[in-house]
C-alpha cells in the first residue's frame, strides 16, 4: 500500500501555512523522490509565504532543502538506489510544482541537484547544506550573466569550482556576512577553489568564519573594519575580484561599494537586488540559487567533500521540533533574524 502523502500547504501570501494531504510524487526520469527526515528554513521561503514571490499556483509548496532517504528513482538515475540516505535542493522556485517544494513527507528532487549523505553525518547536520551550496556555486562560478529577476542579472564571477586538493587561483574575494548559511558556504567553497577569503561578521561569529576557511576576519561593528579588510586584501597581494554579500540590505550595500571603490571596483555578488546606482567598474548582480552550473558539484565533489571533513554542514542546525505543523513557526522565527545557525524541521 502506497503511504500517505502530506504537506504544509500556502493558500494565500500572507497566511499560516496549513497541513493537509497532497499527492504522493512520482519521479520523472531524471528525478528522485525522497521521504524527507528534515527540512530547512531559508530567507527566501519567508518571502515566499510572505508576499508570494516566485509562487507560480495556488495552494504552493515551497521550501528548498531537503535530507532523506530515497523512496523512488527515475528511469535514468544510476547514482541513487531506493533508501539512500541523501541530501537534495528542490526546484520549486523555477517550477512551480508543488511536488517540487520541500515542506512536505515526500519531495521531486532532479538528481543532478542532490549527492549521497555519509553514514556519519545526521539528517539535521545535511539539510542545512542543499540551498546554501547552489546559492553558493551560482555566487562563485558563474561564466556569463543570466537574469535573476526582471531587470536584475546575476553575477558572474567565473570562479573555479572547488576541489578536494584546490591550486591556489592567485585571487581574492571578500564575504560579507561570512558566518551565514550563504556566507559560511561561499567561504568554504571558495576556499576549496583555491581562493583566499577575507570575512566579514560579527566579532562573536569570527571563528564560524575561520573554521570555513576564511583567512583574516573583521568584525563589521569596528568603525575602522572596510579599511582593515582594503588593507588585508592589499597585503595578500592576489587579484582582488569582488564582493560576495550574503547579507543585503541598505546597511551593508555602502561598505560594500566603499571596499569596491578603495580597490578600484570589481564585481558584487548579492543575495537581494542589488543597489541600483553603482559605478561603471562595479558589476553587481542579485544570486538566483537554481542553476546547472552546479552539476558537477553535486555529482563530483559533495559526498566526497563530507566524507573527507572538508566540506561542513555549518552553520549549525536549531531544530525547531518535529512534524509539518513546525515549519510555520521556524519561518516566524527565521523572518526575525538568524546568527550564524540554520533552522531545521524534523519530519
Amino acid at each position: 500500500m502506497a503511504p500517505i502523502n502530506q504537506a504544509a500547504w500556502l493558500h494565500k501570501a500572507g497566511t499560516e501555512l496549513q497541513v493537509g494531504d497532497a499527492p504522493l510524487p512520482t519521479a520523472g526520469p531524471d528525478e528522485i523522490v525522497i521521504r524527507n527526515a528534515a527540512i530547512a528554513i531559508n530567507p527566501v521561503d519567508c518571502h515566499m509565504q510572505k508576499a508570494g514571490v516566485f509562487v507560480q499556483q495556488w495552494p504552493a509548496i515551497f521550501g528548498c532543502d531537503v535530507a532523506g532517504i530515497v523512496y523512488e528513482v527515475g528511469s535514468n538515475i544510476t547514482r541513487f538506489n531506493v533508501g539512500d540516505h541523501v541530501i537534495g535542493h528542490t526546484i520549486n522556485l523555477i517550477s512551480g510544482r508543488p511536488k517540487d517544494g520541500a515542506f512536505a513527507l515526500f519531495t521531486t528532487v532532479p538528481a543532478n541537484k542532490a549527492a549521497i549523505l555519509p553514514a556519519t553525518i545526521s539528517f539535521t547536520d545535511g539539510v542545512v547544506v542543499p540551498f546554501a551550496l547552489e546559492a553558493a556555486i551560482c555566487a562563485l562560478s558563474v561564466t556569463e550573466p543570466g537574469t535573476a529577476l526582471p531587470g536584475v542579472s546575476t553575477p558572474a564571477l567565473g570562479l573555479p569550482y572547488p576541489s578536494l586538493e584546490p591550486v591556489p587561483s592567485g585571487k581574492v574575494i571578500v564575504v560579507n556576512g561570512a558566518s551565514s548559511s550563504v556566507g559560511s558556504m561561499v567561504t568554504q567553497l571558495a576556499t576549496a577553489g583555491g581562493i583566499m577569503v577575507i570575512g566579514v561578521t560579527s566579532a562573536r561569529n569570527a571563528e564560524l568564519a575561520r573554521t570555513c576557511g576564511a583567512a583574516e576576519v573583521f568584525d563589521y561593528r569596528d568603525s575602522s573594519f572596510v579599511e582593515k579588510v582594503v588593507k588585508a586584501v592589499v597585503n595578500s597581494k592576489l587579484e582582488f575580484v569582488g564582493v560576495v554579500d550574503s547579507v543585503s540590505t541598505g546597511e551593508t550595500y555602502p561598505n560594500d561599494l566603499l571596499i569596491l571603490k578603495k580597490l578600484s571596483g570589481g564585481h558584487l555578488s548579492c543575495t537581494h537586488p542589488p543597489p541600483t546606482e553603482v559605478p561603471e567598474n562595479v558589476k553587481a548582480g542579485m544570486i538566483f540559487a537554481v542553476n546547472d552550473v552546479a552539476t558537477p558539484v553535486w555529482e563530483d565533489y559533495v559526498t566526497k567533500a563530507l566524507q573527507a571533513g572538508k566540506l561542513k554542514c555549518l552553520p549549525p542546525p536549531t531544530v525547531i521540533g518535529r512534524g509539518l505543523e513546525y515549519i510555520h513557526g521556524a519561518l516566524e522565527k527565521c523572518e526575525a533574524g538568524v546568527s550564524a545557525a540554520k533552522l531545521v524541521v524534523e519530519v
